[in-house]
């Protein structure tokens, strides 16, 4: 009997541990559920609360996402852009009333003649008409360059979806009749340089790849600024002076792991940012932080005598875990509604740059905010209401 008493004791002592932790498992889930359960009852006692909260919130991410957005994708298209004006070349030489990104048309464009240049044997020097022509699609980037063959002209894929043609198909370009060949997903349409003076001007500039016994060097834009008396700099937020005749700009020179197409881009990027629609993306998101306390304030003043019971029988904890999860929910519905609206609102108003790369990067920043803001969102009203008494709780709500 004694052998029968302790291998029944052994086995309960095996099986507790395993009972215990499925027991507390159970008693985890069940919370969870509970509040949850609550907070859900919450929102159909006031449903208009919960309602103008999430709107109120939604408003605020909306607006951040937006320009989150733009920003990125100015990033995006900026860095393309750069990439295809150097070509793999190392420098780039622009005119001294500079160039600039036009959005409408998707591409970089010259705000003045390229700067005359005297190349040092060697040095290859591929010279860009860039402009915008108005097709009778709409208004497109052209670039005439000698690398293009003559007779040819070589549409990015955008532009070709934009003027309705396939490669072998012929374009009209000024007096110019020229056959088609598709090329990369670019809004550009590429000809011969000649054909671009004739129809948008003499406005370009100049890209220049070293001789092979000089590549790899960092220095190559302060070799061909003393071979030609422009100044040069790796940094593509110094814009010409007015009164030189140009600027180079280095495309792999300098410090750092940072390429001149992501600080061309970066520059893109914290323009939209900075500018007074960020500013105002930022108040909004302040103000919708605003509103979801102020309703969560509301919600604690209404409800005072049943979180008074609740803290006199010691379940303050419940009351935090309470405004946590309908905080979570308020602030997860208002992302979730915030960020589908912003991507219908850019895809409306900027479709040509919006991406859903873009999109998403943005709508992952906006949403590294939330966790913050429910857990202050939850904490702030809760710290009022946990600063009293029980006895002032309920004789207040009497």
């Amino acid at each position: 009997m004694a052998a029968t008493t302790l291998e029944e004791t052994s086995s309960g002592t095996l099986e507790r541990p395993a009972q215990i932790e499925a027991a507390a498992a159970t008693l985890r889930n069940s919370t969870i559920v509970r509040l949850l359960r609550f907070a859900l009852a919450n929102v159909r006692r006031r449903p208009e609360r919960f309602a103008l909260a999430v709107f109120g919130i939604a408003l605020a991410i909306l607006s951040v996402t937006v320009v989150r957005t733009i920003s990125s994708s100015f990033a995006i298209t900026g860095s393309d852009s750069v990439t295809r004006v150097l070509d793999g070349a190392s420098l780039w030489a622009v005119p001294a009333a500079g160039v600039h990104y036009d959005s409408e048309v998707g591409a970089i464009v010259a705000d003045g003649p390229a700067p005359g240049l005297a190349v040092p044997d060697g040095w290859t020097a591929t010279r860009t008409i860039a402009g915008v022509w108005s097709s009778g699609a709409g208004d497109l980037a052209l670039y005439g360059s000698d690398a293009i063959d003559d007779g040819t002209a070589v549409v990015g894929s955008q532009a070709a979806e934009t003027l309705g043609v396939r490669s072998g198909d012929t374009l009209a370009v000024g007096s110019a009749d020229l056959a088609v060949t598709v090329g990369d997903g670019d809004a550009v349409v590429a000809v011969p340089e000649d054909v671009a003076g004739d129809v948008v001007g003499g406005n370009g500039w100049w890209t220049l790849t070293e001789p092979a016994d000089l590549a790899g060097r960092n220095d190559l834009g302060s070799m061909m600024s003393a071979e030609t008396g422009l100044p040069s700099t790796t940094d593509p937020a110094v814009q010409p002076e007015a009164d030189g005749e140009g600027l180079i700009y280095d495309a792999v020179g300098g410090s750092g792991a940072t390429t001149f197409e992501q600080k061309f881009s970066a520059l893109f990027s914290g323009q939209v940012t900075s500018s007074a629609f960020g500013l105002i993306s930022v108040i909004g998101l302040v103000l919708g932080f605003v509103i979801a306390i102020s309703s969560f304030l509301a919600a604690v003043q209404e409800r005072r005598r049943e979180f008074g019971i609740m803290a006199s029988i010691g379940l303050a904890d419940e009351v935090l875990y309470f405004f946590l999860v309908e905080s979570a929910l308020v602030f997860l519905s208002a992302y979730l509604l915030g960020i589908t609206f912003a991507g219908v609102a850019v895809w409306l108003v900027v479709p040509q740059i919006a991406t859903p790369v873009a999109w998403l990067a943005a709508a992952g920043t906006v949403a590294a905010y939330l966790p913050a803001m429910a857990i202050v969102g939850a904490l702030v009203p809760v710290h009022r209401l946990l600063q009293q008494r029980p006895v002032q709780l309920l004789g207040d709500s009497a």
